[in-house]
């Protein structure tokens, strides 16, 4: 069920003093079953591109497909769509509202039309696949950790079976640990259920070791569409849109320059590991100054 936006801009407010373009003549497409990350600086347009894709915000011009039809056709069910394309907004657990968490996960479903019965055996199913205990389910959202509510959230949207998967800034405010947790448990997901994944996000370690394809925008353009190890090797670019690479790549060009044959396209600690032992495998003799 791939996406696909074709020459898309968007203005805000546009023929007053307030005009501003949000989105300038972009065009990408994110493909069947990819883990895709979107970065840029604050105000480069990130939030308001995926509130394109399941027909939240509509193309000032250009189109929006999803498969291959457009979503602002005359007679497009984009109710439907957002069944389809589900949307976890940052910090979503403000949008948190029923009495417990069972009955929250169960809401996407009921608006689906399904029984009570399915829509029950689909959020128990979701909240199993996020990692919420059973215990919680009976409890209200609000006496949860920042964390589970996290979770919920994300369940909420699973629970109608979405074939893509947009996350806004998913992992905002939490502490390292519900970081790594959250994100291992969306790749999981992505990977078991073979839907699509698009995570929004301004952490560059993140995206690195997650994503297929990475797009960056800049000032509502798109500047770079690829996978990571060929966008980060465009880390002095993404320097002066005010963005920077993940750690390992200045790490690995920094032992390049002290003459250690490594691959400075590496952005993961995997990678760096059997690239640096690989090289030193090749020089033993060589020593690296301080």
């Amino acid at each position: 069920m791939s996406i696909r936006l074709d020459h898309v801009t968007y203005t805000y407010s546009p023929g007053t003093a307030y005009e501003m373009h949000a989105l300038k003549d972009v065009s990408l497409e994110l493909p069947d079953g990819h883990f895709i990350g979107i970065i840029g600086h604050t105000g480069s347009g990130k939030s308001t591109l995926i509130q394109h894709l399941n027909g939240l915000m509509r193309p000032t011009s250009g189109h929006v497909y999803f498969n291959d039809e457009d979503i602002w056709g005359e007679k497009y069910d984009r109710r439907n769509l957002r069944f389809h394309v589900g949307l976890v907004f940052q910090y979503p657990e403000y949008q948190l509202f029923e009495t417990d968490v069972i009955t929250d996960v169960c809401f996407g479903p009921k608006n689906q039309g399904l029984s009570e019965e399915e829509r029950m055996k689909r959020a128990e199913e979701a909240l199993h696949q996020v990692g919420v205990d059973e215990s919680l389910f009976r409890k209200s959202p609000f006496e949860l950790s920042g964390g589970q509510k996290r979770r919920v959230a994300i369940a909420g949207v699973l629970a109608m079976n979405p074939d893509v998967l947009v996350l806004d800034e998913p992992t905002a405010g939490l502490d390292p640990m519900g970081r790594d947790e959250i994100l291992n448990t969306v790749a999981g997901l992505q990977k078991k259920r073979g839907i699509t994944v698009v995570l929004v996000s301004h952490s560059m370690e993140d995206v690195a070791e997650y994503v297929d394809q990475l797009i960056v925008m800049n000032h509502g353009e798109k500047a770079f569409d690829a996978p990571p190890r060929e966008v980060f090797s465009h880390y002095k670019e993404l320097e002066k849109m005010g963005l920077a690479a993940p750690q390992m790549t200045y790490i690995m060009h920094a032992l390049k320059e002290k003459g250690l044959d490594v691959d400075v396209h590496a952005t993961t600690i995997e990678e760096a590991e059997e690239s640096i032992l690989h090289a030193l495998g090749r020089n033993k003799c060589l020593k690296i100054l301080p």
